[in-house]
């Protein structure tokens, strides 16, 4: 028994607030921590504007999921995230029927099924009877909305962030067209399923894998490398501002020459940012050799990595320190 498709529409009362300018977003991510180029701030604009999604690619740790979050902020409107995973579906990801509640219905329709078919004449008007019910068994009722469809029935909007869509399937991606198209989802047993006011929506790659030219055709596109040197100090003075100005530059210095060394993994902003803090734990106004073999477990997650660095500490100091 199943419902005949039907167009349901979610009524938003409120829009997103209005961003005039690429200024204003720079302006407004810096207020709350995150310091971005004018290319980052300029595609987030258009893609506010032209209600495109985007997708933000780069290596990982150079802030692709904290932008979707400082957007959320920004906007103050809800983040919904999406972690993709391979083998990830639609019932996680879109839409699943809540079993246990319809399994309970039928079997309280069970119990009032004699009265629901006294009086009935024949099979026909009997299974016409019990059609009755099909409509409520698959309804928005039984439905359990994931992080897609949920985005899409918040009352003011919503930040949808899809995060490493590349560890995801291409089926997923296919999954993922029509709703980066139209905002909308198709649901066989109930109908189309309409956002109103559509969620601005960021998918995050880490280049794991090349991205369909479907899903990449239905967003804006942003690569985000790692900062300079200049914009990292920035971001570290914003997220760690007790840090002397020199140790600064030092830190943050010593960082970039250990990003051109051949690593199982770099540094990413993020590691800058805790080696800044615990450095600045350790009461310490400049890098020194010692200091630096201390702490570069902070920096580097591999021992491997930890090991090859070893030699080339000296000369990374001397260069960080005289820069």
């Amino acid at each position: 028994m199943s419902a005949h498709p039907q167009e349901l529409t979610f009524v938003h009362t409120q829009d997103f607030p209005q961003l005039t300018s690429v200024q204003v977003i720079k302006d407004g991510f810096e207020s709350f921590g995150y310091i971005c180029s004018d290319k980052i701030a300029t595609a987030v604009y258009l893609a506010f504007k032209l209600r495109k999604p985007v997708l933000v690619e780069g290596p990982p740790g150079v802030g692709k999921t904290e932008l979707a979050k400082t957007m959320a902020q920004l906007l103050d409107t809800p983040l919904i995230r999406l972690q993709c995973y391979e083998g990830l579906d639609e019932a996680k990801a879109l839409y699943e029927w809540k079993y246990g509640k319809q399994l309970l219905y039928t079997q309280v329709l069970k119990e009032k099924l004699g009265d629901l078919l006294h009086g009935a004449q024949g099979l026909a008007e009997s299974v016409q009877r019990l059609h009755q019910f099909g409509d409520i068994f698959y309804s928005e009722e039984f439905l359990e909305p994931r992080p897609l469809l949920k985005a899409m029935q918040q009352e003011r909007g919503a930040i949808l962030l899809i995060d490493e869509v590349d560890k995801s399937d291409y089926e997923f991606e296919s999954l993922l067209l029509e709703i980066l198209s139209d905002y909308q989802v198709s649901i066989p047993e109930i109908g189309t399923i309409k956002a109103r006011s559509a969620p601005m929506v960021f998918l995050t790659s880490n280049n794991t894998r090349e991205i369909s030219d479907a899903l990449k055709r239905r967003c804006l596109h942003l690569y985000i490398p790692f900062p300079t040197v200049e914009l990292e100090e920035r971001i570290v003075r914003s997220r760690v501002p007790d840090v002397d100005e020199r140790l600064r530059h030092q830190l943050v210095e010593f960082v970039h020459s250990l990003r051109q060394l051949d690593l199982k993994k770099v540094p990413a902003i993020s590691e800058t940012i805790d080696w800044a803090r615990s450095l600045l734990l350790l009461h310490t106004d400049k890098l020194d050799e010692e200091l630096v073999r201390m702490t570069l477990n902070v920096l580097l997650k591999f021992e491997d990595d930890i090991e090859a660095t070893d030699g080339e500490i000296v000369q990374l100091v001397r260069q960080a320190t005289e820069s």
